[in-house]
């Protein structure tokens, strides 16, 4: 085994980590969908020949984390490490291993080093469409096939050469051929440029001295990752939530119940509890449920370190098969990440107990989507448009909430400006502002949700997809939850507002609205504590309203000034927590 000097690691380190950063940034460039490259809706990876992660780019989405290794070991069972050769591309979105809505595709290429199968560079990008009933995302299927077209692990790409009639099988099965090809080739592309970067690696240090500086990234961020759960006392801890429905029986709840054990410098999941494999397209795969438990994990332990196999060496999770987050085929799977920031939150809520500086009131909870699709009248040509919904997150023991902002799963991905859809779709936004007492009270409010609001300006059709209306996010240490996220849809400027978080492909005429509330974050410590100047500056600043400022906070303020009345305000927070404590 090579030995590896401290200086040559760090070079290593940073070499791989460049490498993804720069496939990222050409993804951006290079990419045809608003989704990929304003959304980020991506992730890139390089992993070894076992499928293990050497390390993933930090700019992509972090639903995605640690989780192509099954689909790269699906190849590898297929193939046989022998099967594969320089120039290939191979390409799945199988719902039976990848467990996710066939919109994400993952693109992996293999790279060799003295003629043997060294690593491999993966790419997954959502596809805007994959055929199926309705483009995009649906909400009330209940099966895969009804999704889309699926593609089990199948060479594009053969020795460089494009394989044309898979490419054929692509083509006419999606509505916007275009857009599908054009971000193909952003991915293949990004591929093709971490094979090279790679090979320049391997070229300048050997694939002996690359592969040990790998194994001892990982026992770095492994030691890192025991070292903070050590920091934790030992102990059993649970939590539960729930989300609205699954899209097909509508009103009848999903439980989230979460037991997390820790034990010296080792944490177990335990998601065995969680609600059993529903009917609509709320399920994911295991590899999903996985991914939550992980980034759960890793903000808990290695939150600055990128990510690779060495951080979750010390995670260990239950998942029983069956269950909604590690369900079986056929399940539907189009809504697959909806609940997912709920299952995050929760664990990160039971762990509120051990860790009750670093776990925060719950946000807003889940990966709230609303889609607009049609035949654009001034191009005559089909458009698409997704984009998620914004909302506040928890405050902490030392600060408020942020927000609005997207949710656990998205990281750092963005929103799509508003010049750009009403660019590409025929439609105006009215407004788009914070959404005012959203936040949890608390003695540090949760962030705020917002409020958008749409005109459409032609016949086309909408497809929203949101939850946790019911299960609302709730505060940490006494602090109180959040608002609940909702849609309402208004056919005609006079006609009734319907409340409309889950549909599929409803007709729109021009004048028609859609307006988006979304939840705000959970609050972190009594309310009754919270100073009064900051939340009469949250008054001024619309964030707060007078009432809730009086009925939440027990602050009073002059109507006309909306100065604190100091011995109004002492005794009116003397009657409500003599109140509060009564209750209690």
């Amino acid at each position: 085994m090579a030995e590896v000097d401290p200086v040559t690691l760090e070079v290593v380190r940073h070499s791989l980590h460049a490498i993804l950063d720069e496939q990222d940034v050409n993804i951006t460039r290079t990419a045809f969908s608003p989704l990929v490259y304003e959304i980020r809706d991506f992730c890139t990876a390089l992993l070894d020949a076992e499928g293990n992660l050497i390390s993933q780019g930090r700019m992509g989405i972090p639903v995605f984390l640690s989780d192509l290794g099954p689909p790269i070991r699906d190849g590898l069972e297929i193939y046989g490490r022998d099967g594969f050769a320089p120039g290939d591309a191979v390409i799945t979105n199988y719902a039976g291993v990848c467990g996710q809505h066939l919109n994400n595709v993952v693109m992996y290429t293999p790279v060799f080093w003295e003629g043997a199968l060294l690593a491999f560079v993966a790419v997954r990008m959502h596809w805007t469409d994959v055929g199926g009933r309705s483009i995009g995302l649906v909400s009330d299927t209940t099966e895969i096939f009804q999704e889309g077209i699926q593609l089990r692990t199948v060479k594009l790409y053969r020795r460089g050469e494009r394989d044309e009639e898979i490419a054929r099988i692509i083509r006419h099965n999606v509505r916007m051929p275009e857009n599908t090809f054009g971000d193909l080739n952003a991915q293949l592309a990004a591929c093709r440029l971490g094979e090279q970067r790679f090979l320049g690696l391997l070229r300048r240090y050997g694939g002996e001295t690359v592969l040990a500086c790998v194994r001892e990234m990982w026992n770095r961020s492994e030691r890192l990752a025991r070292d903070a759960i050590a920091r934790l006392p030992d102990g059993e801890y649970r939590a539960e939530a729930f989300m609205d429905d699954d899209g097909v029986d509508v009103g009848m709840t999903v439980p989230i119940r979460v037991r997390v054990v820790i034990a010296g410098s080792d944490l177990t999941v335990d998601l065995s509890e969680v609600a059993e494999q529903v009917r609509g397209p709320i399920n994911s795969g295991a590899s999903a449920g996985m991914a939550a438990a992980k980034i759960a994990f890793k903000f808990l332990t290695t939150p600055h370190l990128p990510a690779d196999e060495g951080c979750f060496r010390p995670l260990h999770v239950a998942l029983p098969p069956g269950k909604f987050i590690s369900a079986l085929e056929p399940a539907p799977m189009s809504q697959w990440t909806l609940p997912l920031p709920t299952v995050i939150d929760t664990i990160l809520h039971a762990l509120g107990e051990a860790a009750p500086d670093w776990v925060a009131g719950g946000h807003f909870g889940a990966l709230n989507t609303y889609q607009f699709f049609g035949v654009h009248p001034r191009t005559g040509r089909r458009y698409y448009e997704l984009d998620n919904g914004l909302g506040g997150w928890g405050a902490t023991a030392h600060a408020d909430g942020f927000g609005p902002l997207k949710s656990m799963v998205h990281g750092d991905t963005y929103n799509l400006p508003i010049e750009v859809e009403e660019t590409l779709v025929p439609l105006r936004v009215r407004r788009f502002a914070l959404r005012p007492d959203s936040g949890g009270p608390g003695r540090h409010r949760g962030g705020l949700g917002s409020v958008k609001e749409y005109e459409l300006t032609s016949n086309g059709f909408i497809s929203p997809g949101f939850d946790r209306s019911r299960c609302r996010p709730w505060g940490m240490a006494g602090g109180k939850p959040g608002s609940g996220s909702e849609i309402y849809f208004r056919q005609r400027p006079d006609g009734e507002a319907v409340f409309m978080n889950k549909a599929t492909a409803v007709p729109t005429e021009p004048g028609a609205t859609l307006l988006i509330l979304t939840g705000g974050g959970g609050g972190h410590g009594d309310a009754l504590e919270r100073d009064p100047a900051r939340v009469a500056s949250d008054v001024r600043d619309g964030y707060v309203s007078a009432e809730s400022a009086r009925a939440d906070y027990g602050v009073v303020l002059d109507p006309a000034t909306l100065a604190v009345d100091e011995a109004a305000t002492a005794a009116l927070r003397a009657q409500l927590d003599l109140a509060q404590r009564t209750e209690s």
